[in-house]
């Protein structure tokens, strides 16, 4: 095909799409410099990964010599940048001035400020977190095992670094952080999302776990479920209001069990089973399963085509 054809099909569908980015429409915006940019968050969460986790993490860009010219290289590069993409999102905070530059590159730093030196505190809950999972889970051989490889402790360590940024105020950003550790560890915690000490994510894939939820400690939760609202139909009017619930201390959760709604608030000690769907509270100490299942077994032509049916016995407390 003639390169003047392809050049002409180009510029048809340039001025096409120039002409269509005039509609004045949020997806129109065509400043890329005027916001937060993702892969430099996504940089410096795994830059901050390492803070948190200094023998785990290489850096690339220096010769660590000893620790503290390491460590001193590392927080410089991390603050300063970071503070470079607080000062972008501040933009994005209801109510604020976008002529008012100054203001924001003050308040940045003091965020910067404040916010590395919580980080000594979120270090003592992500150990914490670490001795849970290797308490609870036999299957993990040590706890560099644990660092290393098991997308829980990351998912939780990146939320707990990210709510500390949401607790200071900083719009988009601890988003985009617990975003980036969702799309590596199928784990959606938002930032927002209060969780106490010795939180154990088992497995993780499909978990999710919203805004205003209340996680207290000793807390353990497994695959596929959900801490979540109970309906955003109202949207935005629904905005700083208590839609996620409750877990008290030393609660498990097992797989697949959705636990809805603002007001609902899960006991202490409490035992929720698979695929359990709850939505009102529950008492303190309560086990909570789905009622009994009939199970058919088909033993094949090996023993003369016997079927049974089988039920589950539980004792627990039915409450669904």
């Amino acid at each position: 095909m003639d390169d003047t054809v392809i050049e002409r099909e180009v510029r048809d569908i340039t001025a096409l799409l120039l002409e269509d980015y005039g509609g004045g429409r949020d997806i129109d915006r065509l400043n890329v410099f005027d916001k937060p940019d993702k892969q430099k968050i996504i940089d410096l969460t795994e830059k901050l990964l390492k803070l948190v986790f200094p023998g785990f993490y290489r850096e690339k860009t220096f010769k660590m010599y000893n620790a503290q010219n390491g460590l001193s290289v590392l927080i410089e590069d991390v603050f300063y940048r970071l503070r470079q993409q607080i000062v972008l999102a501040l933009r994005y905070r209801e109510g604020s001035d976008p002529s008012d530059e100054e203001r924001r590159e003050a308040e940045a730093y003091a965020i910067c400020s404040a916010f590395f030196r919580r980080l000594p505190a979120v270090r003592t809950l992500v150990e914490s977190d670490l001795q849970a999972d290797f308490q609870g889970d036999p299957a993990a051989t040590s706890t560099e095992e644990i660092i290393l490889a098991y997308p829980g402790l990351m998912a939780s360590t990146v939320n707990r670094i990210a709510h500390e940024l949401y607790l200071l105020g900083v719009p988009l950003i601890p988003r985009l952080m617990t975003e980036y550790a969702h799309s590596r560890t199928g784990i959606d915690i938002h930032p927002g999302a209060t969780i106490g000490r010795a939180f154990f994510i088992d497995h993780g894939t499909g978990i999710v776990i919203g805004e205003t939820a209340e996680i207290g400690e000793n807390v353990k939760i497994y695959q596929g479920v959900t801490i979540g609202a109970l309906s955003t139909r109202a949207g935005q009017d629904l905005r700083g209001k208590k839609r996620h619930p409750t877990i008290e201390d030393n609660v498990t959760i097992y797989s697949g069990a959705s636990v809805l709604g603002g007001a609902t608030v899960i006991g202490a000690g409490s035992v929720i089973g698979g695929n359990a769907f709850i939505t009102r509270s529950i008492p303190k100490g309560t086990r909570v399963s789905i009622k009994n299942q009939e199970l058919e077994y088909d033993f094949g032509s090996g023993s003369e085509g016997r079927t049974e049916n089988l039920q589950q016995s539980e004792e627990w407390y039915y409450i669904i």
